[in-house]
């Protein structure tokens, strides 16, 4: 079952250095998003960071209680979350996680659930898989309306965006 209040953020794939830093794969637009944050959640667990800092893609941490490269090797591969109380988003932002799984309508009719969000340069595209899949890409002309609390993505169709048509 997941875990509503925590957001998954990004993957711990590697140590650095010897005092137990860890080197994160951040799942954010941008990687600074995670340099905001004063404590991360690991299997549940809260620490507290004393130090984070970036690395080209990557996000440096050093977590309170993680005091050796033993320590960090320990958390590899494990994913890392944010208290979902510790963001404020601005107007007509949502976090990937939220969007996940929410019923898809195109002309008052459900055409599936989105199943990913797929990051690409120009925008981001919605995976919607029901009866047929669909691409569509998130911008305010396909996009009528996000309504998390409600629970659904109003959309427009166009010609193309049914990736199985025949």
């Amino acid at each position: 079952m997941k875990n509503l209040d925590l957001i998954p953020t990004g993957q711990i794939v590697n140590t650095h250095g010897l005092r137990g830093d860890v080197k994160v794969m951040p799942w954010a637009d941008d990687p600074e998003f995670l340099l905001e944050f004063d404590r991360f959640f690991i299997d549940g667990k809260e620490y507290a960071v004393q130090h984070a800092s970036l690395q080209k893609s990557m996000v440096l941490l050093k977590l309170k209680g993680v005091d050796s490269i033993d320590d960090a090797a320990k958390l590899r591969q494990k994913e890392i979350a944010i208290a979902r109380s510790d963001v404020e988003l601005e107007d007509g932002t949502v976090f990937i996680a939220d969007l996940i799984g929410l019923p898809v309508l195109a002309d008052g009719t459900e055409i599936g659930k989105i199943t990913e969000v797929m990051p690409l340069p120009g925008n981001d595209v919605y995976v919607v898989q029901g009866e047929h899949e669909y691409l569509i890409p998130a911008v305010k002309e396909f996009v009528e309306e996000i309504d998390t609390k409600a629970g659904f993505v109003k959309v427009k169709l166009i010609e193309g965006m049914r990736s199985d048509a025949d």
